[in-house]
């Protein structure tokens, strides 16, 4: 709605003019009453009114339109509007009005658009508007509508809309598709579309396929889609409350049941269901089994506790309640090396044999093997087949009896195991160093050796190396056996090794070298010691002995000894260094020194009754023999004897240098003498052949001098005339080469000129051809195009375009009236003497 006069202006002017479908409102100012003329009429304007608005348009609603007039004027029964006593329209207040399509009516003083015009709301098929009542009223179909009730108009159609109703919400139907449902809720007590009562909260479903319209109390929860149900899966359920299900079944509140295929091949769950998960069947093969725990009876219930065994081949589903014990299992295939133990959980007869409780047996193979419900396996055993050199400890539980088997395929029965045997951990090191103590003796090889774990429960096993001993010690049996190598070494339960701790290095520390087995030798050990002689001259020597053990191997006597001093190497090394000593005390350091070697082996081995030194040193405590004493270095520990002894062999070395540089001069002052006499003699030959060189020189300087004298003159002539000569040449040469230069010159000019020329002809020829070529091609070209204008516009238009100048101006001269006229530029002259008459025409007469 528009107006075409303004308010401010409106006022001022006395004759307002009205158009069609336009209105104004003028102001009484002493009545102070507002009317309303509408037009078409010209509105004079008196001294006492006022135009507060106006000319404004009418108020138009086309078709399908519609608007809202709030406090709408008062109407009689016959469509009129009402004035009261004063002359102005009575209004309803606080109220609205709905407009539909009419005629262009005005809005009347204190009426307002409260809603312009509005098109009116199309509802589509599957389409609804939600109501809402305002107050109270009765529709024009007699039906009572009560503040904030709520109905919904459905489509098609047209809303029409009403001053006590507002517009919720668009509700648009829901498509439910096959194998789907639609879950709704109350959201107060109502009828359902089936006319089933409904209370508040209350939820159902819906699974009519189609497009499914809500109504006004009803909310949509979801859509709810069928789980498709196989022979291979079922759908598992619990009841949220007691209810009869579509099966007509009463479940339970908590109930949990299975719906198989056999029910239904799509199941959408109700509102009163919880589908707790989808449960795959379980299958058996026929070489697997497994045992079901609280399995379900006939009567529909679990029976905790029980177990169920179910054997292969079998397709199930596990029920509600029920699980399996250790999921599907593989039948037990036992082959000739294996067996199976087996415990008793319940009394029973098994193939006549009375089984109790605890009860243990062991299955053999080769068979195949399914635990009843009555048993459990306890372990499973393989036959360990052992070599000669191999075997494990087997302990019985029963009496605690550990025995070692070996060199047999042994399988533990229900009453033994295999038994750990506990070694010290030094020992433990040296078994799995796996060094040969034949190749190094080292601590580094016997300590810190790669080493490997050691299976406990197996024989432990040592090989004795060749010219080597072992010792075991048998604690239950308390006595020791000796065994000689190469002998492999395999100890039974109670027996441990004998650890050797030597003593190692140099000087020997005690506890460097750890081993199980002891060398016989023939070996050797070195060993540094320190002395002192009788004038307290300390020395460091450095000492190897030669050694062996005298056994036999036959002999437990000898046997035993060999192990009876734990550290043979210090032992021996010890006192060997004490009877040195003693020796090396009681002498002074220059008979030492001269005759350390005897004094030495003289301590070690001792004499005999003939004053000679012993062969060998033997230690009765265990059997071991010196044989030999090499000594390596003999050094000074005091630095004033080494320093005694440095000058004493330094005074010995100048000694012989300096006899050495006499005998050295003597015959450097010989072969200087010879060398001299030579010398003299080969210069005096040199100096006569000088004297013969000179002569000849002089006799060849005056030939020389003679030919110098007599060949300059001829030799300066000559060069002469040879000058001349070549100088006359040399013109005439450059004569010739000139003029050819010349000639040269010329020719390449003019072949220039010619072909520039030549080039110049072409091109201007070529120029040429192209422009006839061009002029032709225009031509062609030109008459073409006039050929095809003339044929296009044809001999009669061509005539008529020819004449089209002269025939507009005659037709314009015609039009103008004139009988003749000069058209003319201006700068060309013209003769109008004769024109003139022309113009003049015959003169009246005088009497005309």
């Amino acid at each position: 709605m528009s107006g075409r006069g303004n308010k401010a202006g409106a006022s001022d002017e006395t004759v307002i003019r009205i158009p069609p479908h336009y209105y104004i409102h003028v102001l009484d100012l002493k009545t102070n009453v507002t009317k309303t003329i509408i037009g078409p009429e010209t509105f004079v304007r008196q001294d006492n009114e006022k135009v507060v608005e106006g000319p404004t348009k009418m108020v138009i609603i086309p078709p399908n339109h519609y608007c809202v007039v709030a406090n709408p004027v008062m109407r009689d029964e016959e469509g009129e509007v009402q004035f009261d006593q004063y002359g102005q329209a009575k209004l309803l207040h606080a109220d609205q009005e709905v407009r539909l399509t009419q005629e262009p009516f005005p809005l009347y003083p204190g009426e307002t658009l409260d809603v312009k015009v509005t098109k009116l709301r199309a509802v589509p098929t599957n389409t609804a508007l939600r109501l809402r009542a305002s107050a109270d009223f009765t529709e024009t179909d007699g039906t009572k509508r009560w503040a904030h009730d709520e109905w919904l108009f459905t489509g098609p159609g047209t809303y029409l809309p009403h001053k006590f109703v507002e517009v919720v919400e668009t509700i648009r139907a829901s498509i439910i598709s096959p194998n789907q449902a639609l879950r709704l809720r109350a959201l107060k007590a109502c009828k359902d579309q089936q006319g089933k009562d409904r209370v508040c909260g209350e939820e159902w479903l819906v699974n009519k396929t189609g497009a499914y319209l809500p109504g006004a109390y009803e909310q949509v929860v979801g859509f709810i889609s069928a789980y498709i149900l196989t022979e291979n899966i079922a759908l598992h359920l619990e009841a949220l409350q007691s209810y009869k299900d579509r099966f007509g079944v009463n479940r339970k509140s908590g109930e949990q049941w299975l719906i198989t295929i056999k029910d239904s091949e799509a199941f959408i769950p109700d509102v009163h269901e919880n589908v707790i998960q989808v449960v795959n069947i379980s299958t058996l093969t026929n070489r697997q089994y497994c045992v079901i725990l609280d399995p379900m009876g006939d009567d529909g219930k679990n029976k905790l506790g029980q177990r169920k065994l179910i054997k292969g081949e079998k397709s199930f589903f596990l029920q509600p309640g029920e699980s399996l014990e250790a999921g599907i299992q593989d039948v037990h295939i036992l082959g000739e090396d294996e067996a199976i133990i087996v415990k008793a959980v319940l009394s029973f007869t098994d193939n006549g044999v009375e089984r109790q409780p605890g009860n243990l047996w062991m299955v053999r193979g080769a068979c195949e093997f399914i635990p009843t419900v009555e048993m459990e396996i306890i372990d499973r055993r393989k036959a360990m087949p052992l070599d000669e050199n191999e075997g494990i400890y087997v302990r019985d539980i029963k009496t605690g009896k550990v025995r070692a088997v070996v060199g047999q395929t042994y399988v533990l029965n229900q009453d033994e195991e295999l038994w750990d045997k506990p070694l010290p951990e030094q020992i433990e090191k040296l078994l799995s160093a796996e060094v040969d103590p034949l190749a190094d003796r080292t601590a580094r090889a016997h300590n810190k050796g790669d080493s490997k774990s050691r299976v406990k429960h197996m024989v432990v096993s040592y090989r004795v190396p060749h010219n080597a001993a072992a010792q075991i010690y048998d604690y239950k049996a308390k006595k020791a056996r000796v065994v000689f190598g190469p002998d492999l070494v395999m100890l039974a339960p109670d027996e441990h090794f004998t650890q050797l701790s030597l003593s190692g290095g140099k000087p020997k520390r005690p506890n460097c070298i750890r081993s199980l087995c002891l060398l016989l030798g023939p070996d050797f050990m070195t060993d540094i010691i320190t002395v002192e002689t009788s004038d307290h001259a300390r020395l460091a020597l450095q000492l190897s002995y030669n050694w062996h053990f005298d056994y036999t191997q036959d002999n437990a006597e000898h046997a035993s000894a060999l192990f009876a001093v734990p550290d043979f190497v210090g032992d021996a090394c010890k006192a060997l260094a004490s009877r040195i000593r003693g020796a090396v005390a009681a002498v002074p350091f220059d008979d030492f020194h001269r005759n350390s070697a005897r004094i030495i082996r003289t301590s070690v081995f001792g004499l005999d009754e003939n004053m000679k030194v012993k062969e060998n040193f033997k230690f009765a405590a265990n059997r071991l023999v010196i044989t030999n004493v090499d000594i390596q270095s003999v050094e000074p520990v005091d630095q004033r004897t080494r320093d005694s002894l440095q000058k004493s062999v330094q005074l010995a070395i100048e000694i012989t240098t300096n006899s050495q540089e006499a005998s050295a001069r003597h015959e450097a002052e010989r072969l200087e003498q010879q060398a001299k006499g030579k010398l003299e003699r080969q210069k005096i030959h040199d100096e006569a052949e000088a004297e013969k060189a000179r002569t000849e020189l002089l006799k060849l300087q005056s030939l020389s001098a003679a030919v110098e004298s007599t060949g300059q003159a001829k030799a300066e002539a000559q060069s002469r005339a040879e000058s001349l000569k070549i100088e006359g040449q040399a013109a005439v040469e450059q004569a010739q080469l000139k003029a050819e230069a010349q000639n040269i010159e010329a020719e390449n000019e003019l072949k220039r000129i010619n072909d520039a020329r030549k080039g110049e002809l072409d091109y201007i020829s070529a120029t040429n051809s192209l422009e006839v070529e061009k002029a032709l091609k225009m031509s062609e070209i030109e008459t073409s195009k006039f050929k095809d204008m003339v044929s296009t516009l044809g001999p009669e238009n061509i005539a008529k375009i020819a004449t089209s100048g002269h025939d507009n101006q005659l037709a314009m001269l015609q039009a103008l009236g004139l009988q003749s006229t000069l058209i003319t530029d201006g700068s060309t002259p013209l003769n109008l003497f004769s024109t003139a008459k022309g113009f003049v025409g015959a003169l009246p007469s005088p009497g005309q």
